[in-house]
Parts: C-alpha cells; sequence; structure tokens
C-alpha cells in the first residue's frame, strides 16, 4: 500500500536559504517567529499527515460518504481525526490572533495544505473551505459578523463552506437564480437549490457557514447583481452558541471518480435566514476573495497528489526488479537490475522531481508575497507583492493542476500494470487530481484570466511584477560564474515570454479570439519561465551551501543535478510553445461547427 513522508528538509531548505526573509522580520506573522518554532511546526505537521491522515486515505476513498435523510457521515475516523486537528490549534495557524488564531506565515499554512492534501485529499476539502470562508468574513465582514462567526471558525469548532454553481449553470454566474427576500429585521430569506459543494454537510463540525451568492428581487441582471450572504446550517442564539437549524438540508451527494471521500452536496435552501456581507449587488467582487484563494489551494492540491504518487513510483523503481541497465548489469548477484536504472523511467521520475521541487519552491515565496501583501508597512512594497499574488494566481493553479495530473499519470507508467490495480494504491492519486483542473474555474479560464485580465491589471505593473523579479535575479548573479548554467536559460526563457507577451497583447487588440487562442499555450509558456526562475534561486542557495562548511553536499548535489535537468529537458519546451502562440487563431476557427 502506498506511504507518505513530509518533506520537512525540503520546505526548510527553500524557507531558511531560499526566502529573503530579513526584509519581513517587522511584519506580524513573522514576529517572534525563529526558525525553530518553523522547524516544530513543519515536522509536527508532517507528523500529523504521516500518521493521523494518510492511514485513513485509502479506506476513505472506499467507504465515501453516505447520506441518511438530511445527514451526511463521513468514513470511519474522519470525525477523530478532526478532533485531533483542532485539539492542536492546526485551523488557527495563519488566522488572525484577534479571533484565537496563530496568526504564522503563509508559508507554514502553504506547506501544511501540501502535506494535507498528499496524506489525504478528500479529508484536506473540510478544514480548506474552512479557512477560505473566515478568510472572507475577516476581510469583508462587519465587526459584528465577525465576532460572531471568526472565534468558532477559527478554533474548527464550526466550518465554511461557498455556494456559487446552480444545476442551470456552471461558471457564467450570471445565471445565477437563488432569491434573497428583505426581512425587516435586516436579515434575509434565501430561496434556491446549490449543486456541486464541497463540504456542504458533514458530521465534523458544530456548525456550518455557507457563504451563498444570491439576487434580491431589484437587483439588476448577469454578475452585477449578485449579493453575498452568511447562511448557517443552525442559527446563533443570543449567547453565540449554536441556535434552530435554519431552513438549508443536504439534497444530494455526488458520486465521484475521485476525491470520494469529501462530501460533495446538492444544497437546498428553503427560506433561510441570511446575513448580507457588504452591499447588495457587490457579491461577486467579495466572493472573488474566497475564489482566488480557492484556487491557489487548488494548485497546492495539484502539488501535493503529485509529491506523495511520486514518492512511491521512487520505492516501486527502487524495489522491482526487471531487465538489465543498457551498459551492463548493475545487480549480477540478482535475477535483474532494479527498474531505476533505465533511462526512460528516470526520465518520468526526473520530470515529476523537477516539476514537484520547483512548484514548492514558487508556491513557498508566493506564499511569502501574501503576508508582505497584507501587512508590509510600505504601500508600494505592499503593491508589488499583490501584483506577484494576482499574477501567479491562475499559473499556479493551471499548471500545478496540470502537472499534478500527468505526474500521477507517470507514478501510474512507473508502477507498470500494477498501477491499474485498484489494491496498489496509486490509481487514487490520478483519480483525486483529475478533479482539481475543473473545479475552481476550469484551467482554460484560468488561462483566459491570464490573457485578458492580468497582462492589461494595473496598466502592465501585474505582469511586470515577474520580470521585475527575473532581472533583480540575474542582476545578483551576474558575478556568479558558476551560476551562468542556470541564468543563461532562464534569461533566454524570459526573453522569449518578454516577445511573445507583447505579441499577444497586440493580437488581441485586433481580434479577442486571439486571446483565446493564444491563451492555454501561453500560461504554460509563463509557467514554465516561472519554474525556470524557481530552479534558478534554488540553485544559487544550493551553491552557495555547497561553498560552507557542513554543508548537506549530497542534498545540494541533487538539488543542482534536479536544476539542470529541468533546464536542459523540460525548459526547451517553451520553443515549441512560442512557435503554437504565434500561429495564430486562424486555424483554431476555420472549421465550420458542422465540421466537427
Amino acid at each position: 500500500m502506498p506511504s507518505y513522508t513530509g518533506p520537512v528538509e525540503d520546505f526548510r531548505f527553500l524557507i531558511h536559504e531560499c526566502l529573503d526573509l530579513q526584509e519581513c522580520r517587522d511584519l506580524p506573522s513573522l514576529a517572534g517567529v525563529d526558525s525553530d518554532i518553523i522547524d516544530a511546526v513543519l515536522a509536527e505537521g508532517a507528523r500529523f499527515c504521516e500518521s493521523v491522515l494518510q492511514p485513513l486515505n485509502a479506506p476513505g476513498d472506499e467507504a465515501g460518504c453516505r447520506l441518511e435523510g438530511d445527514e451526511v457521515f463521513t468514513p470511519e475516523g474522519f470525525r477523530d481525526a478532526y478532533r485531533t486537528y483542532t485539539e492542536n490549534g492546526w485551523p488557527g495557524l495563519t488566522s488572525s490572533p484577534d479571533y484565537g488564531g496563530q496568526g504564522m506565515p503563509h508559508f507554514l499554512g502553504i506547506a501544511m495544505s501540501e502535506m494535507i492534501t498528499a496524506a489525504n485529499t478528500s479529508w484536506g476539502m473540510y478544514p480548506a473551505l474552512a479557512h477560505g470562508a473566515w478568510e472572507l468574513i475577516h476581510l469583508h465582514g462587519s465587526d459584528e459578523q465577525k465576532r460572531t462567526w471568526l472565534p468558532k471558525m477559527i478554533a474548527g469548532e464550526w466550518t465554511g463552506t461557498m455556494n456559487l454553481t446552480e444545476p442551470h449553470c456552471g461558471t457564467d454566474l450570471g445565471l445565477v437564480r437563488t432569491r434573497a427576500e428583505r426581512r425587516d429585521d435586516g436579515s434575509y430569506r434565501i430561496s434556491g437549490t446549490k449543486i456541486w459543494i464541497s463540504a456542504g454537510e458533514h458530521d465534523l463540525a458544530d456548525n456550518i457557514v455557507h457563504l451563498v451568492l444570491a439576487r434580491t428581487p431589484d437587483a439588476p441582471e448577469g454578475t452585477k447583481g449578485l449579493s453575498l450572504f452568511i447562511v448557517p446550517k443552525f442559527l446563533v442564539d443570543d449567547g453565540g452558541g449554536i441556535g434552530e437549524r435554519n431552513g438549508v438540508r443536504c439534497a444530494g451527494l455526488d458520486h465521484k471518480m475521485g476525491i470520494r471521500a469529501s462530501a460533495t452536496c446538492e444544497m437546498v435552501y428553503e427560506d433561510a435566514v441570511g446575513y448580507l456581507i457588504g452591499e447588495e449587488n457587490k457579491g461577486l467582487n467579495l466572493m472573488f476573495t474566497m475564489m482566488n484563494g480557492a484556487r491557489l489551494g487548488t494548485g497546492i492540491q495539484g502539488l501535493g497528489l503529485a509529491s506523495v504518487a511520486y514518492q512511491n513510483a521512487v520505492t516501486f523503481a527502487r524495489e522491482r526488479l526487471q531487465g538489465r541497465s543498457l551498459d551492463g548489469a548493475k545487480n549480477p548477484e540478482k535475477p535483474a537490475d532494479p527498474i531505476i536504472v533505465h533511462p526512460d523511467v528516470r526520465r518520468m521520475l526526473l520530470t515529476s522531481k523537477a516539476f514537484i521541487e520547483g512548484a514548492r519552491a514558487l508556491a513557498v515565496h508566493t506564499a511569502l508575497q501574501l503576508d508582505i501583501e497584507y501587512n508590509h508597512p510600505d504601500a508600494e512594497r505592499r503593491e508589488r507583492a499583490g501584483h506577484w499574488v494576482a499574477l501567479m494566481t491562475p499559473i499556479i493553479k493551471a499548471y500545478f493542476t496540470d502537472m499534478g495530473f500527468e505526474v500521477t499519470s507517470l507514478s501510474m507508467q512507473v508502477h507498470g500494470g500494477a498501477g491499474y490495480i485498484v489494491d496498489t494504491g496509486v490509481e487514487q492519486y490520478m483519480r483525486d487530481a483529475r478533479i482539481a483542473r475543473i473545479y475552481e474555474g476550469t484551467n482554460g479560464i484560468q488561462a483566459l484570466d491570464l490573457v485578458g485580465r492580468k497582462l492589461t491589471a494595473a496598466n502592465g505593473e501585474t505582469v511586470k511584477s515577474f520580470f521585475t523579479e527575473v532581472e533583480r535575479l540575474l542582476g545578483e548573479c551576474a558575478d556568479e560564474p558558476a551560476m551562468a548554467e542556470f541564468t543563461k536559460p532562464l534569461a533566454g526563457a524570459a526573453e522569449r515570454l518578454k516577445s511573445t507577451t507583447a505579441a499577444v497583447y497586440q493580437k488581441m487588440a485586433g481580434d479577442p479570439l486571439e486571446a483565446g487562442a493564444a491563451s492555454v499555450d501561453y500560461l504554460e509558456l509563463f509557467a514554465l519561465t516561472a519554474m525556470a526562475w524557481s530552479w534558478t534561486t534554488q540553485a544559487r542557495a544550493a551553491l552557495r551551501a555547497l561553498d560552507a562548511e557542513g554543508a548537506r553536499s549530497d542534498f545540494y548535489r541533487t538539488k543542482l543535478d534536479t536544476a539542470r535537468f529541468f533546464m536542459a529537458r523540460m525548459l526547451p519546451e517553451t520553443l515549441g510553445l512560442e512557435q503554437k502562440i504565434l500561429a495564430g487563431g486562424e486555424t483554431l476557427m476555420a472549421l465550420d461547427e458542422s465540421a466537427f
């Protein structure tokens, strides 16, 4: 059966040796957080994921959730694991101390998210949705709403969801029909049906706080008429505790290809009491706070599943004896060599490793930018960090989940026929990974967001934030000859991306279909260039560490070898992507609909 080990050593390397934490020491999230605390959080988080969550993964997938009446019951062990999670304070790791959280840096939250997903993706959906819900209320709720909802949500006693999609509409939220009728006491009556609601009903927490998009009777059509409401499963009494049951229920559970132990619900609202967040008709803008956070979290799901699938592929490749090495037997005393000696197996493993470690570094850096965006005293520095986060959100969501699925597929391929057998366990990772390319906005929509919005956002400052970081890194490495094998490919890819960006911008100004035709390939081009930046930062840290006494030489040399593989075998894909983008949209749009 599969196993999992949290990548604590790699997280420590990225946080302590790759991140520039000096400029952030005065941020509230880093005040009093020294290396010992960071290491302790990583180690304890890994222990929880390895010993508590991972053993529940396969049994939970097999059992799934069950609906009895209006109640949903999660698989055996999930509730106990959630209790342990809350008792140890994990729900409040990065949340505001004003409401009971620990206020730790976001890069620790990202690390924990990856490890939870790798250990048990289905279980991780419940706290992940709750995190996004309390974050939205914290940013946009009234003071009274924050006092009412946040302490128990941050403590993990109550969880949360987001309710967008309806049976007749998916991404096109302008078609939402759920109604919100004003009441004399300032609350609203919510009526309608929402589908595909993750963690919409379950037995892990005492209450579930639904965030629901709906429209008032006099609201304008389309997305401009959407408002956002807090609609709890149970109302809150005068003392802040659980009151009477609200008019919301789970009418059905979806039976899915993967994440089977995550309750995906059809939620029916029948004159349910709801409380407006912000202003009427401004709900979609507020909901984007949660959606963007969820998109980053979904990208981390792809990364986490890739990580655990890769670990098990490596174990299998070391143990499985089959054939002889092309250059002679490596284990002549045995009947065959382990398959890890074969070049194609190494290609699959190295592709997986290069993606995982490059993506992890990019995610950790982006998490630090979140802390800077929220808390840095310099307004200009906050703005620059915000541009980076906005730019990387669609890239992380789409590229990490595309490659996450690809790596789970490669892991199955390394296992050969054994990978296709359910009892081996690795096929679950591929099933669990597939949805991440679809929900929270399909990856095609992420690509359109990148091309259609981010290229022009803030008068070009958003996309410029990446090129500024590349130029800074190249400048800092200019006097380090050993870095040339990494900086030269990065510089070439960055120039390729810059010129392609200009061409795409010019083409779509004349024909908006050109943006759609270029978008998916452009996002991959951008992602690979960002990964080259990520690997160059790691290579610099590894080279510097090798020059120091007492360095973990094997670890750092492996980093450099993996960086070389990425530069030589993965980054050149940008050449073909550039040609596909510049080919334009004519060949895509030429075929008449009837010809398909």
